[in-house]
């Protein structure tokens, strides 16, 4: 799929038992919709516009039930889509976000979500020139939804945070994912003059002085998803963005130490993963989803990673 510039994935599926694998394509200001055991490309979704159910360089992906979240970094906003149908049903943010990138979710309470958005907004002709230390404080906002009985939203901001200087200084910010069980959120720093790395910030903003150790990767640090294999235990699962071929990293959940690293044959220059840990006809251990060079998408067995590198057997529920 040239021309598509395909960045972030997200999976749902259906009441049939179908899983169907969704991705953002930048530069063509739509949605991808494939099968998600066979590859099959079924339809694309979306054009460009700023109306509901428009798009403008679509960007981060998320699913939460049967509602799509969908950020959009040239309409400065985050579009709610139900699922399947793709009807728009709300959109957050657009009097905050500048130059949103990515997204992830946490049920804080029953009909209510905590949203965390990152906003990598930059100056100079070539929307290159990263911003004064004093903005970067600004470069993650979060979001308190709430639905009411018939769905309706009430989206309220509740402010930003970021490291303005340091070693967790946030300069380029795309990828971000949680832990609630152990008070965790790791945000991709992809500027590799920073060095690029993964930074570990609380759920109230604040970096815990942790990070993953310089030197994990060697290109940007890019996507990252959580691998929870019971209530507490697991694995994070990080890519590290280069070519010929993407390095894909592993750390215990736990206490974030290292676990071990793979990579496919082919895949590289990956932004987006996604991980479907639950069974699938194709996959009965789960699989992993990870872009290809912008063009195309990758599946990872599960069951393979979790041989190839000795994990826990319980992680394949």
């Amino acid at each position: 799929m040239r021309g598509e510039e395909l960045d972030s994935v997200a999976t749902w599926v259906g009441e049939d038992g179908q899983i169907w694998l969704l991705a953002t394509g930048k530069s063509t200001h739509r949605l991808s919709l494939f099968d998600g055991d066979t590859g099959e490309p079924l339809r694309t979704i979306g054009t460009r516009g700023k109306a509901p159910g428009e798009f403008k360089r679509p960007n981060g992906l998320t699913v939460f039930g049967d509602l799509l979240f969908v950020v959009e970094r040239d309409n400065h906003r985050v579009q709610l889509l139900s699922l399947p149908d793709f009807e728009p049903q709300a959109i957050f943010g657009a009097d905050e976000l500048r130059s949103p990138y990515g997204i992830w979710l946490h049920e804080s309470a029953p009909g209510e979500l905590e949203a965390f958005v990152t906003d990598s907004f930059m100056y100079g002709e070539r929307h290159d020139v990263v911003p004064p230390a004093e903005e970067l404080s600004q470069r993650v906002r979060r979001y308190r939804l709430r639905f009411d009985e018939q769905g309706h939203l009430d989206a309220t901001h509740l402010g930003s945070f970021g490291e303005t200087g340091g070693p967790a200084r946030l300069n380029m910010v795309e990828s971000i994912a949680g832990d609630p069980a152990h008070d965790r959120l790791l945000v991709a720093e992809e500027d590799q003059t920073s060095p690029s790395n993964l930074h570990v910030y609380g759920f109230d903003g604040r970096w815990t002085g942790r990070s993953l150790p310089e030197g994990t990767f060697t290109g940007e640090a890019e996507g990252v998803v959580l691998w929870a294999c019971s209530a507490t235990g697991g694995y994070w699962l990080a890519v590290d963005q280069q070519a010929p071929l993407t390095w894909f990293h592993l750390f215990d959940r736990s206490d974030l130490s290292p676990v071990g690293s793979f990579h496919g044959d082919v895949t590289a220059r990956t932004d987006g993963i996604a991980l479907h840990a639950a069974a699938t006809p194709r996959f009965p251990g789960g699989v992993l989803y990870a872009v290809h060079d912008d063009r195309a998408i990758s599946a990872f067995d599960l069951r393979d990673i979790v041989d190839t590198l000795g994990l826990d057997p319980a992680c394949l529920h």
